[in-house]
C-alpha cells in the first residue's frame, strides 16, 4: 500500500495479490477496523458473502464505482449484478494493456 490514497473507499475496486483468489478484482463493500475490508465480486463472491481481507493483501485501484458507491451509501446493499458491471466496466476500460503474469478477467490459466 504504497499509494497516495491509501485508504480504501466503499465501491472502489482492488486487485487482489495474496490468497486463493489471488490476481482478480473485486469490490470493496465495507471498511473494518481500518486495517480490514470486505470484497465481493457479484460471481463467485456474492454481497451476501463478501470476503475479509487484510489491506496488506489487495492491491487499491484508482477507480471507484459510483453505482455501487451510491447503492450501498444509499440503501445499504448492493446488487450482485452492479458489482459484477463495476468489475467488468474496469477490467474492459482500464486494464487494456496487460502485464505478464497479469488475468483479464481474474480467472486463473492451468499450464
Amino acid at each position: 500500500m504504497n499509494e497516495s490514497e491509501s485508504s480504501p473507499r466503499i465501491g472502489q475496486i482492488v486487485r487482489i495479490v495474496q490468497g486463493r483468489e489471488a490476481g482478480q478484482y473485486a469490490v470493496v463493500i465495507d471498511v473494518l477496523e481500518g486495517r480490514f475490508v470486505l470484497l465481493a465480486d457479484g460471481e463467485k463472491r456474492k454481497y451476501d458473502r463478501p470476503k475479509k481481507k487484510n489491506l496488506q493483501h489487495v492491491e487499491l485501484m484508482d477507480f471507484i464505482s459510483p453505482e455501487v458507491q451510491d447503492s450501498l451509501l444509499e440503501t445499504g446493499r448492493v446488487t450482485n449484478g452492479k458489482l459484477r458491471f463495476a468489475v467488468s466496466k474496469y477490467v474492459n476500460e482500464a486494464v487494456t494493456d496487460l502485464k505478464k503474469g497479469d488475468q483479464l478477467d481474474g480467472e486463473r490459466r492451468c499450464n
